[in-house]
């Protein structure tokens, strides 16, 4: 079979089996196998696959017909512009976190008098912790998860972008594990915020596939925001900063909570998609 054979009979096998965009998803996945870049199979349309070839194309493309994550097929995605190492034990990086990734870097970018501190609380792959200590030289980031499986993915991405030597990963619940001491510039989080009735409706990319911890914020899908309300401000420098992800139509109900601990909230911002998505906000210092 040639390139383009295997293309639109691919396609159409993904389509038929709920795939979106499949005629994307068998090129990447057939870039993958034949590791070249998409584009240049535009200009091997006629080229013939060999069997090795087409057994591995086969097995991804059943893999992808059974909603397997793209991503977890080949292994790694993109975040800001670095690849980033996913897998099972961790969140794949949603393109709508770059946003708050890039407030956060700037944010600690003039920090220039000392040497700027943050804390990824939750870090999964550890793309925001990650990206932080490569857009900020001078950055030291702490990257905090309950799962010791998902530090080790973050750690090799940290090692994979030469900033494992100004990145600690610290297996903690929550801020358990904190020295009480401890105070940064900024706390950036993208926590847990799908409610946990409504798993079982999300795509099977999502709900089969991503770590269950990482999705269920419990029944109303606030309860990280609380705790991150009740007990983040002691872990913030005079001047530190809370940045947050959050879910569609929670935005309110999370003000609402960071002003009742005394929280000045100083922004709500949208996406991309001019949805109402980040939380920007200081304690209220006495």
């Amino acid at each position: 079979m040639t390139i383009l054979e295997v293309i639109r009979r691919s396609a159409e096998f993904l389509g038929q089996r709920g795939v979106d965009s499949p005629r994307l998803q068998i090129e990447l996945l057939l870039a993958h196998v034949l590791r070249t870049p998409r584009l240049k199979l535009y200009l091997n349309f006629e080229r013939t696959l060999t069997e090795p070839e087409l057994a591995q194309l086969r097995e991804l493309v059943r893999r992808r017909a059974a909603r397997e994550p793209l991503q977890h097929l080949l292994g790694s995605t993109s975040f800001c512009g670095l690849e980033f190492e996913v897998n099972r034990d961790v969140l794949i990086p949603r393109p709508e976190t770059e946003l708050l990734a890039e407030r956060a870097w700037n944010h600690l970018s003039p920090l220039t008098s000392h040497l700027s501190t943050a804390l990824d609380f939750g870090t999964g792959s550890g793309c925001l912790a990650v990206t932080l200590a490569v857009k900020c030289p001078a950055a030291r980031v702490t990257a905090l998860d309950i799962s010791g499986a998902a530090l080790e993915v973050a750690r090799r991405n940290a090692q994979r972008h030469g900033v494992g030597d100004r990145v600690e990963f610290v297996e903690s619940d929550g801020f358990a594990a904190l020295n009480g001491d401890s105070r940064c510039d900024l706390i950036v989080s993208n926590p847990p915020y799908i409610v946990t009735g409504e798993i079982a409706a999300l795509q099977p990319e999502v709900r089969d596939f991503d770590p269950r911890p990482a999705l269920d914020g419990g029944a109303d899908g606030l309860d990280f925001y609380r705790r991150l309300a009740a007990e983040a401000g002691q872990f913030l420098n005079e001047h530190g900063k809370i940045m947050l992800e959050f879910g569609d139509g929670q935005a309110d109900a999370i003000k609402n909570l960071f002003q009742a601990q005394k929280w000045i909230v100083e922004a709500v911002e949208n996406d991309y998609t001019q949805r109402q998505r980040i939380l920007i906000a200081r304690p209220a210092r006495a």
